[in-house]
């Protein structure tokens, strides 16, 4: 009875954390994607049809293995597969229904009592909330990064460096110079100025200070 009891107890465990995982699921989608308000009395229904459908798939289970019992009565050659029983998993398939029964039963009361539901309820509000919170803190950590607190920063400021060098100036420089009437405007200006050593820029920017 106490192997029983216990194999009740932890499917009842299993299936009261699906039923969290579903009423969260459902949270997010109505106050995130429909943008709608938060209501207990709502989801405390939702809730409870949820236990009820967990406890109906537990009792259909129940009935599953009643019939391979019943199938699998006086039968004691070989197994085709691993769910083709035979005589002696009988033992089992019995215990697999009453498990399967009880489960159901506790399920179903717990869909009863009105404490369980609303607390079932808060429980996923309040991890649909954490979501929220982590996703949150993680983008606020992407967008609000400082060179000192990031440990890439050092790793990729080469390649950073590299690709605005390489890129993003020479495609600048080359939009500043065919200027409003697509004229080279950087050349003409630095013909009229007498610059020939001058180090190579961009826009105004010396790229030999990109090299260091």
């Amino acid at each position: 009875m106490g192997k029983n009891a216990d194999a009740i107890a932890e499917g009842v465990s299993i299936a009261s954390a699906a039923a969290r995982l579903v009423v969260r699921n459902r949270i997010l989608v109505d106050t995130i994607a429909n943008d709608e308000l938060f209501e207990a009395a709502r989801f405390a229904t939702f809730a409870r049809e949820t236990l009820i459908s967990l406890a109906d798939e537990q009792e259909a289970a129940a009935d599953l293995a009643r019939r391979q019992r019943k199938k699998a009565w006086g039968k004691f050659s070989d197994p085709d597969g691993t769910h083709d029983y035979r005589d002696r998993d009988t033992r089992n398939l019995r215990k697999r229904h009453r498990q399967y029964i009880g489960v159901a039963k506790e399920l179903r009361r717990m869909a009863d009592d009105p404490h369980v539901v609303r607390t079932l309820v808060e429980q996923s509000r309040d991890a649909a909330w954490g979501d929220v919170e982590s996703n949150l803190q993680r983008r606020l950590r992407v967008e609000g990064m400082r060179p000192d607190l990031d440990p890439d920063y050092e790793r990729m400021r080469a390649a950073r460096m590299q690709s605005i060098r390489l890129v993003d100036l020479p495609r600048l420089s080359a939009h500043r110079r065919r200027g409003p009437q697509g004229g080279d405007s950087e050349s003409a200006a630095g013909a009229s100025d007498g610059e020939t050593d001058a180090a190579p820029r961009a826009s105004g920017v010396d790229l030999s200070e990109l090299d260091s």
